[in-house]
């Protein structure tokens, strides 16, 4: 198994390198990513939904995966409708402002939410669980539509060496956390949750990820950085290691959280898509609650 989830996870991490470095060289940007991410998208809000059901939460599964398409696509149309104002500006009102995406992706998230009332509106057929239903609908949107349209925008304002920071230090977290917490592992850090992860697996994953911050940062991002965005400087490297620290810890709390559902659900894995990593879910678990925080560190210039 270990050999396996190794070789796997190798894969799959220089599969996520070869596509960002393809993305880079697009004339439009996302083209290559963007197949991945609806696929991922689709396969995920399904893992949810069969999550969900091992509760008895039946959601309107139609207003999920529209909701969480609709999310996680909301920040091309930002970038769309910045590329119409430069050319026809009047066509379209006022300016349209550097930070609109989070615009769209909020009205894309009120249009999930309004499309869930209505698909209950459209079943209803006496008292039951709807809130619960609701609350389910509403939750899978903001859990997985939502936190993923940050690694979105990550690609779109910052550059796709943002998002390959964000995918690889994260991966390469797991694959510490999963190597240490095998060879390593004798001190259990959340019996209840996830009686598998340990102390010296989370301690690993920190280390992979600051190792592979560092290195990312270090080769990478000058490579593939936007024209004019500064890739070194004083204390770059000691940044790179605070970054791959920040996200190594929240890569595991994404990861628990996971955990979680998964518990209260009885199911070990989200589904069995990938040989030795689960489902579709449980590869984006730590990516999911990281994207948000890589996020900011780009756009306030804390990395980058």
């Amino acid at each position: 198994m270990l050999r396996t989830r190794l070789m796997v996870g190798t894969l799959l991490i220089a599969a996520l390198v070869a596509l960002c470095w393809l993305d880079h060289g697009a004339a439009v940007p996302g083209a290559w990513l963007l197949p991945v991410l609806v696929a991922f998208t689709i396969l995920a809000s399904q893992e949810l939904l069969k999550l969900f059901a091992a509760k008895g939460l039946r959601p309107v599964a139609a207003s999920v995966y529209a909701g969480n398409l609709l999310v996680v696509l909301s920040p091309w149309a930002g970038s769309a409708a910045r590329g119409l104002e430069s050319s026809a500006a009047s066509a379209i009102g006022d300016s349209i402002a550097p930070g609109s995406a989070a615009e769209f992706v909020l009205a894309a998230l009120a249009i999930a939410v309004a499309l869930a009332l209505l698909g209950e509106m459209a079943r209803y057929g006496g008292p039951g669980r709807v809130a619960e239903n609701l609350g389910a609908s509403v939750f899978a949107v903001v859990y997985l539509g939502l936190l993923l349209s940050f690694a979105v925008r990550l690609r779109l304002e910052q550059g796709v060496a943002a998002l390959a920071s964000l995918l690889i230090v994260v991966k390469m977290g797991d694959t510490g956390a999963y190597f240490c917490g095998k060879v390593f592992g004798a001190h259990r850090m959340s019996p209840r949750l996830s009686p598998s992860k340990t102390v010296e697996g989370a301690i690993g994953a920190i280390v992979f990820s600051a190792a592979a911050s560092w290195a990312v940062f270090q080769w990478l991002v000058p490579l593939a950085s936007l024209p004019g965005r500064v890739a070194h400087g004083p204390g770059s490297s000691l940044a790179a290691i605070g970054f791959g620290v920040v996200l190594g810890v929240v890569g595991i709390v994404g990861d628990i959280a996971e955990s979680l559902l998964k518990r209260d659900a009885a199911c070990k894995d989200s589904s069995s898509w990938v040989p030795g990593l689960g489902g579709v879910l449980d590869m984006l678990d730590s990516i999911l609650l990281a994207a948000p925080v890589a996020f900011a560190c780009w756009r306030l210039g804390w990395i980058g």
